[in-house]
């Protein structure tokens, strides 16, 4: 794992007394399916839903997949997907950039692909997408909504095993303003320790 990122890693567990006792009850059900999948040994895949698949489902897929290899739990596969398609936003892509993070554009379109790596073999794919599409799980697979119009607009996900909502406040409120930058890290922040946070528990249980 590049050093930036295992650093803020380092930085981020020793803060989970800040993530509210509701809040831990919610991650502790998505830590629950990661462990009951490890158990029988199948396929961990974890899918972050929002509207628009631009910052937020990113930063979940993103920071997941570093939580997974943080703590040593195999065979994770972390997607994101929204209600329609639109493009990773460039902020997300900054504030993950400025976490450390090597993202490799890899075609050139309104809606480019990404290979967002946080080691040197390590990576993980990103571009906007509907959360059913193709390249998504059609089964077995958690659904984890980290918006509020996602969360309510998809009452009904095909084929997950578990849908939870875990939203968050966006950081687009900020865009073109001087906290932009700001908030963007700190949702990125705020998503990693959760994630972090839910790894924890199953390495616990």
């Amino acid at each position: 794992m590049y050093q930036p990122i295992k650093e803020r890693c380092e930085a981020l567990v020793k803060n989970f007394k800040e993530i509210p006792a509701e809040r831990k009850e919610l991650l502790e059900k998505i830590a629950a399916y990661i462990s009951g999948k490890a158990a029988i040994n199948e396929a961990i895949n974890l899918v972050y839903v929002c509207t628009h698949n631009s910052r937020r489902s990113h930063l979940g897929q993103v920071w997941a997949a570093v939580a997974a290899a943080y703590y040593n739990i195999s065979n994770v596969h972390t997607f994101s997907g929204g209600t329609e398609a639109t493009a990773f936003n460039p902020n997300a892509i900054k504030a993950i950039t400025a976490a450390g993070f090597t993202v490799k554009k890899t075609t050139e379109t309104t809606n480019p692909v990404y290979e967002v790596y946080f080691a040197e073999d390590e990576f993980t794919t990103c571009f906007s997408k509907v959360y059913n599409h193709k390249i998504n799980p059609a089964q077995n697979f958690a659904a984890i909504m980290t918006c509020s119009d996602a969360e309510d607009n998809c009452p009904f996900i095909p084929g997950c095993d578990l849908r939870i909502g875990t939203t968050y406040n966006d950081p687009k409120a900020f865009d073109t303003t001087i906290l932009q930058d700001e908030k963007y890290t700190e949702r990125s922040n705020q998503i990693a320790m959760e994630c972090l946070y839910v790894f924890s528990k199953v390495v616990n249980n």
